[in-house]
């Protein structure tokens, strides 16, 4: 009886998985899609952030327009074009280049380096891409509705850090989420900017 009440004491002072949904908002209220949030709870061990670890070429574009990995992560770069892409980043500490190749061929490139890649093709100038690379031990990226689902989240995760390309200055924020009821809302401090048409999903 004891080992049970001490095995329900413990349940009940650990920090339960985050249930919630989270939304990205603008300043002027508006959804921002394409934002990666992340939070730094100390101690956790990052996974693949819940998401296949892939950056396609399909209909001459990238997809994901942005894709959050774990640092240490290998990406892959399926071509399921018909045509041959030549994709690289000239983005400090991970910088590659995949040079021409065809559909349904793949490659795959580690990113050791914290911090913001953009990725490109140096065939098709209007393709474009970024890749989150943290050590935060949970992300995710907000899809059109500014939604994100993190798995396994704890309700105090504290203080969210956002990025999104499109705003403004492109730098990473400090958000404190305000709860609505059961939702969890990170207002950041610009106006959203969406990428031009065709650039991202």
């Amino acid at each position: 009886m004891r080992l049970i009440s001490l095995f329900l004491l413990l349940v009940s002072c650990s920090s339960p998985s985050f249930a919630r949904p989270i939304v990205v908002v603008d300043s002027s209220g508006a959804p921002v899609a394409h934002a990666v949030v992340s939070f730094d709870t100390g101690g956790a061990t990052p996974s693949s952030y819940g998401q296949p670890l892939a950056l396609s070429q399909q209909n001459i574009r990238f997809k994901p327009y942005v894709l959050a990995v774990p640092t240490g992560a290998d990406v892959t770069f399926p071509n399921l074009d018909r045509v041959r892409h030549h994709v690289y980043s000239f983005s400090r500490g991970n910088r590659f280049e995949l040079e021409l190749y065809g559909r349904e061929e793949q490659r795959f490139v580690t990113f050791d380096t914290p911090g913001i890649v953009a990725i490109g093709c140096n065939i098709h100038d209007l393709m474009l891409a970024y890749i989150h690379v943290s050590d935060a031990a949970y992300a995710g990226v907000s899809d059109a509705d500014g939604r994100v689902e993190i798995e396994g989240l704890p309700a105090d995760a504290g203080i969210a850090q956002v990025w999104q390309p499109d705003m403004s200055g492109g730098q990473t924020v400090d958000v404190t989420p305000v709860l609505e009821g059961d939702l969890m809302k990170l207002t950041l401090p610009a106006r959203y900017s969406p990428p031009p048409p065709g650039a991202a999903e």
